[in-house]
């Protein structure tokens, strides 16, 4: 896990394209700003932004320690190894929650038969398997699927209009009930979910090679996929309307099988199930790999030693809801509201800051 810089610039960039993009097309993002939901994915998005430059910033100040170490190094032993133990707890988490939306998905489109236990065993057997061989073979297997991921999405949205289902004034009027509501629904939901997530490639940064413009592509690669979620998350809205879509399950899904091109292309809700699949391993296996990362540098021991453990624990987490409504109620209280700030923007904040205040002594010393 030592081999440093092998990784090229644009693949980080295309896995933390694919990592936002995961379970969020799952969901109606900003729901509560109804029609107005594309400007509470907007602010999101841009206050998201602000938060991975910080996370470049404190990247660029040590280039060569990813987050664990440098709490280790600038936190002290102690108090730097307790954090890192709330990181990986939370990465665990996130991967439980990912997994635990991976197997509702199946139950209630594919498999209705089939236990949850054993699609979760299966699905988490995959994604050990994947993280077993490192982050280079998660980064290659990005970078296999980015092409049909994009093609995926794009023909959807193309479907969407060209059968007619496309109704523009669903988004009128703008700004009906004020800016209180957007701002309501952006923050904290939307920072923490999805785009406040990016906090765990301070894991993956020292990976990529040097001197090849990493926050400039970083960043552009984050813009695109802001906009492009923005884009697909209000497809939702001019499909179904604002009121309708605040009570879907699975509001994307039920808009996508809504498309029917007589014998040409039906069935486009197979397609999207395999989109979200597809995102939602991804998105587990990242976690997955950043909890196993971080137990690896706390112990010193392989990380391949770490993913018995790590899986054994997301696989219970997975099901500490006992149905999928409470599952979706707890992640969008305890999770999005109180949890994920602490690890996205408090925890951050404190490193940078105590990262430049030792910076400054031992440079005045």
């Amino acid at each position: 896990m030592n081999s440093a810089g092998s990784v090229r610039v644009s693949e980080l960039a295309v896995c933390l394209s694919l990592f936002e993009v995961g379970s969020t097309t799952l969901f109606l993002m900003g729901g509560e700003a109804k029609q107005d939901a594309w400007l509470a994915m907007l602010i999101g998005a841009f206050a998201g932004l602000l938060l991975l430059i910080i996370h470049l910033f404190i990247h660029h100040l040590e280039p060569e320690l990813d987050l664990f170490l440098l709490l280790k190094r600038y936190m002290g032993k102690i108090l730097g190894t307790v954090v890192c133990f709330s990181f990986i707890g939370y990465f665990a988490y996130e991967a439980s929650r990912n997994l635990r939306d991976l197997s509702e998905v199946t139950t209630l489109t594919l498999l209705n038969k089939t236990p949850m236990w054993l699609i979760s065993v299966i699905s988490l057997l995959v994604v050990a398997n994947t993280v077993r061989y490192g982050y280079r073979v998660l980064f290659l297997i990005c970078m296999i699927l980015f092409p049909v991921i994009v093609f995926g999405y794009v023909l959807i949205s193309i479907l969407i209009p060209a059968t007619g289902l496309f109704h523009t004034e669903l988004s009128l009027p703008v700004l009906e009930n004020g800016w209180g509501n957007i701002f309501k629904a952006a923050i904290p939901e939307i920072i923490s979910f999805p785009f406040g997530q990016v906090v765990l490639f301070l894991v993956f940064y020292p990976y990529a090679r040097k001197g090849k413009n990493l926050n400039k592509v970083v960043i552009i690669a984050y813009i695109a996929t802001a906009v492009s979620l923005t884009f697909i998350n209000q497809l939702i809205i001019f499909v179904m309307g604002p009121d309708i879509a605040m009570f879907s399950t699975l509001p994307l899904l039920q808009t996508v099988q809504l498309i029917d091109m007589t014998e040409v292309l039906e069935r486009m809700d197979a397609l999207f199930t395999l989109l979200l699949f597809l995102g939602l391993g991804i998105k587990i296996a990242f976690f997955f790999q950043g909890a196993v990362i971080g137990l690896e540098r706390i112990t010193g021991a392989s990380y391949r030693r770490w993913i018995l453990p790590v899986g054994f624990t997301v696989y219970g987490l997975s099901f500490l809801s006992p149905n999928f409504t409470e599952h979706l109620q707890v992640g969008r209280g305890i999770t999005l509201i109180y949890s994920s700030p602490i690890f996205q923007v408090f925890l951050p904040l404190i490193l940078l800051i105590v990262i430049l205040i030792k910076k400054r002594m031992k440079t005045n010393k």
